[in-house]
């Protein structure tokens, strides 16, 4: 009997870390139910804290807390040094020149309408245009659909391909003399599908367009390092990287950020004010106005130092072999369709179809076995209408997660299909 492949992480010890993951769901003891373990597979919508980020905002609240920069005492200098600390443990994190290009915001749909607000408004006219994918969640669509409305922007698509892969190829074909930005996803929230960033990124640059990539789905999985990418904006959410939630990030080229005006007035983002104007801040606090979320921050950096222990190439590498199982698992079940490319293409993502069998219906059986997945669009509407289906159900990967979880994940889809009429 030959041994167990090494994997290159230990789920079962890393589990440990993670309170919420060994509780029993649906239990009612007055009626001699035990409930059923919990199955957590929707890690594209957020992901579960360690005790090691939890108890990071928890010693901020007990010991430090204070409102920060402009403290004249202790518990203030302390909370600074904390989030300055959270904003270098970013900067390294993706590899990023300067520390004062990593922007707070609430998350991934602040940052990104923090570029279409900040710089589109300032250096887009009409006539410009801005290229977008097929693929994109709505908070890299709406923001630039928005900005075309005020400014006479015209919006041009990259399309799907057959293969589950972006069109990229064609891209040449998109891009001209007006074209100022190309916005992407680096891994769609759907397909898992993981896009080509330094091509595109290099393609952009060869007609002078800027770059923005919603790292959203890509940040907490896979090593991220932008000046390899070459971009110019990049956007992610703390609480896709077990990280808390109302945390996120916009990282942008230094000289980028220093030309725009800021996106919100008040405290904080400014260096000088009269009765009848005022000059901005120095980079990062322009675009940080008011009170950031402090102990949010202190979480974001007590999560990246979780993921670098637990190491990005690992997590990757791991998610890797949870998504050929669930290919492997899913894909032998007839009238089971799954979406998107091929495995070496993809990401920890598997979103699929079951014939005869809603969405929503084949949900409500898994979560009742215990699996918690997504169902719907996913806001990602367009995809969807490419794809010619109102919805589909999705199940994401992280690394505390394990193959045993998958085989049910399996075993509830057939359940599903005999309670709603598909025998297998």
């Amino acid at each position: 009997m030959s041994a167990p492949p090494t994997l290159p992480l230990d789920p079962v010890l890393l589990r440990a870390d993670f309170p919420i993951l060994h509780q029993r769901v649906y239990a009612n003891p007055r009626r001699g139910n035990e409930g059923v373990r919990l199955a957590y597979l929707d890690n594209g919508a957020t992901t579960q804290h360690p005790r090691q980020v939890v108890q990071s905002m928890v010693d901020c609240y007990e010991r430090t807390y204070s409102n920060v920069h402009r403290g004249a005492h202790y518990l203030s200098a302390q909370s600074t040094d904390a989030v300055n600390a959270a904003r270098e443990k970013v900067q390294r994190f993706l590899n990023a020149p300067r520390a004062e290009e990593v922007i707070f915001t609430r998350g991934t749909t602040e940052s990104i309408n923090l570029v279409a607000r900040s710089w589109g408004d300032a250096f887009c006219q009409a006539g410009d245009e801005i290229v977008v994918t097929e693929i994109e969640h709505h908070a890299n669509l709406v923001p630039w659909q928005q900005l075309a409305e005020r400014k006479g922007v015209k919006l041009r698509h990259l399309r799907l391909g057959d293969d589950g892969q972006l069109d990229v190829p064609s891209l040449p074909s998109l891009l001209n003399e007006r074209t100022r930005l190309v916005a992407f996803t680096a891994v769609s929230n759907v397909l898992g599908t993981i896009t080509p960033v330094a091509e595109i990124v290099a393609q952009a640059k060869r007609v002078g367009a800027l770059t923005l990539v919603d790292a959203a789905q890509s940040v907490p999985h896979m090593r991220t390092d932008v000046q390899s990418w070459g971009c110019d904006f990049v956007a992610f959410s703390g609480h896709k990287m077990i990280g808390p939630t109302g945390v996120g990030v916009l990282w942008g080229r230094y000289d980028l950020l220093d030309s725009m005006p800021p996106f919100l007035g008040g405290g904080g983002m400014i260096d000088r004010v009269w009765l009848d104007r005022f000059t901005p801040g120095e980079l990062p606090h322009r675009f940080e106005a008011g009170t950031p979320a402090i102990a949010e921050i202190i979480g974001l950096g007590a999560a990246i130092d979780y993921l670098n222990h637990v190491g990005l190439d690992a997590i990757h590498a791991y998610e890797q072999i949870l998504t050929a199982k669930a290919h492997e698992v899913l894909g032998a079940l007839p009238g089971v369709t799954i979406w998107g490319p091929s495995l070496e293409h993809k990401a920890g993502i598997v979103s699929f179809s079951v014939a005869d069998v809603h969405p929503s219906d084949v949900a409500n059986v898994l979560d009742l076995a215990g699996i918690a997945v997504r169902a719907g669009h996913h806001c990602a509407m367009p995809l969807h209408d490419r794809l010619g289906i109102p919805a589909s159900t999705r199940a994401s990967f992280y690394f505390y997660n394990t193959t045993e979880e998958i085989e049910r994940l399996g075993e509830a889809v057939v359940r599903a299909q005999e309670m709603f009429g598909r025998k297998s």
